[in-house]
């Protein structure tokens, strides 16, 4: 190397002609070559090496950077089932073979194959919907926020809604009802008090600007003690003496009882539209276990109405979407074997027992990959529905603890902090929680730890042992 190559980056055109980057050139192209190679001069420039050997390398590790997929799957230990921030509901492999065979090619998303007209995409899950809950027509969007401003917008607009001021929630993401309906262009009428509402509230608020009742189910909170609610039914009775429907918004929603699978009690769609309900809104991705929707079902002339709104076509869902969402829904049809086959329930029904022997499998392993500086055991902990579901009901389950050998607090606090930090670098991320002055890795939501155990066998501790 010379000295003037050594002071200064060479420049763009030789470093092109060097046989190392002309088979990178091969191998990714032309264009994403020299985004890599510019942003290696740079770092050349303020000093983070100065010989093409080095260049070369981190061309080439940037260039992996940039291909690198941002989403990737990675394991959920932080015993939240339905956790917002990890993609919520796992797909059955039946959802993930539709999705797949439509993607690859044409469909009849919009076509009717018995009359070879333009079809509608609602038409591959409206059957199912209609005959899981009892409703006279159903539509899907892309989630249930969604549904709940298509709803609003469609029989609402520029007119009042009357609803519990109990229940006006917000959900993660900062999504609040009252923001939700001002953007419907609608006109919130709250009623009662935080925690009692009557049903002479609802009945005195009515007048001519009325155009319906709103309810939300408080699915990620509960009010307790001195309070009180109106049911559907009251609503419904007084909704419909006034000639005015009543909208349900159940957030999560499930097709079946949870008790029945041992779960603590949802609201079950079809009871509720059974109470007079004429219009029910709920996710598609959380306890019914399907992919990101949000489904729309109840009396046909108001579900028409939504449906030749605008703005269904803003928020109507994919074909990839509506395939998972069919294949899910074909699953209901057998209750036998929910369990067995959707992901979600399985997990949520996993026994401690059944998770104390997956953290016991993984136990050896973790403790070889942590080293000495931490101290590895399992902990009785208590998992989460997750995704506002049953916010107040905890499931048993068992974690893998990690504790600092470290007599200082502050120092353990970090050492805890930068293992989880080396947990979510590996080749498939790890996250967990910290509490009470450790990291849980709850295995509720590990059904194979062979995959898990293998990372950690095929990655050794650095000599303070701690994974690098």
């Amino acid at each position: 190397m010379s000295t003037e190559l050594t002071r200064h980056p060479p420049a763009v055109d030789k470093v092109l002609a060097w046989p190392g980057m002309q088979a990178l050139i091969d191998c990714h192209g032309r264009t994403l070559l020299l985004m890599a190679l510019r942003a290696g001069l740079q770092q050349w420039r303020q000093g983070d090496f100065n010989d093409d050997t080095s260049l070369l390398a981190w061309v080439q590790a940037d260039v992996q950077r940039r291909q690198a997929p941002s989403l990737k799957p990675v394991f959920n230990l932080t015993g939240t089932v339905l956790h917002t921030n990890l993609g919520r509901a796992p797909l059955p492999p039946e959802a993930i073979k539709a999705m797949s065979e439509v993607a690859s090619g044409a469909s009849n998303l919009e076509y009717d194959l018995g009359s070879g007209q333009r079809g509608d995409r609602d038409s591959h899950v409206e059957r199912w919907i209609c005959e899981l809950t009892g409703a006279e027509a159903a539509t899907v969007v892309n989630n249930n926020a969604a549904a709940v401003l298509l709803v609003l917008n469609s029989l609402a607009n520029r007119r009042q809604v009357i609803v519990s001021r109990g229940e006006l929630i917000e959900i993660g993401g900062s999504f609040r009802l009252p923001d939700v309906m001002a953007r419907a262009n609608c006109k919130l009428h709250e009623v009662g008090t935080t925690n009692r509402t009557h049903a002479h509230d609802f009945a005195n608020a009515v007048n001519k600007s009325t155009a319906l009742l709103l309810k939300a189910h408080t699915s990620n909170y509960a009010i307790q003690g001195f309070a009180q609610q109106v049911s559907e039914q009251e609503l419904a009775a007084i909704a419909h003496q006034h000639n005015l429907p009543l909208v349900v918004d159940l957030g999560s929603g499930s097709l079946i009882d949870m008790t029945s699978l041992g779960l603590p009690a949802e609201p079950v769609v079809a009871n509720v539209l059974a109470k007079g309900v004429d219009v029910v809104t709920f996710s598609a991705d959380k306890l019914l276990g399907g992919p990101q929707a949000g489904i729309i079902a109840g009396r046909a002339d108001l579900i028409d109405k939504i449906r030749k709104n605008p703005l269904k076509r803003a928020l109507r869902c994919d074909k990839l979407t509506l395939a998972a969402l069919s294949a899910v829904l074909r699953l209901y049809a057998n209750p036998d074997t929910l369990v067995l086959r959707i992901p979600t329930l399985r997990l949520l029904t996993r026994t401690q027992d059944e998770i104390r022997q997956t953290a016991h499998a993984l136990l050896t392993d973790l403790r070889l990959w942590a080293g000495p500086d931490f101290v590895v055991d399992t902990w009785d902990a208590h998992s989460q529905i997750g995704s506002g579901s049953l916010p107040l009901d905890r499931l048993p389950s068992v974690a893998l603890r990690l504790r600092s050998t470290d007599g200082n607090k502050r120092r353990q606090s970090r050492q805890l902090r930068d293992l989880a930090a080396r947990l979510r670098q590996l080749e498939q991320p790890v996250i967990g929680r910290i509490a009470n002055d450790s990291l849980l890795l709850d295995c509720r939501c590990v059904e194979d730890h062979l995959p898990l155990a293998s990372q950690w066998q095929h990655t050794k501790p650095t000599a303070t042992g701690n994974a690098p």
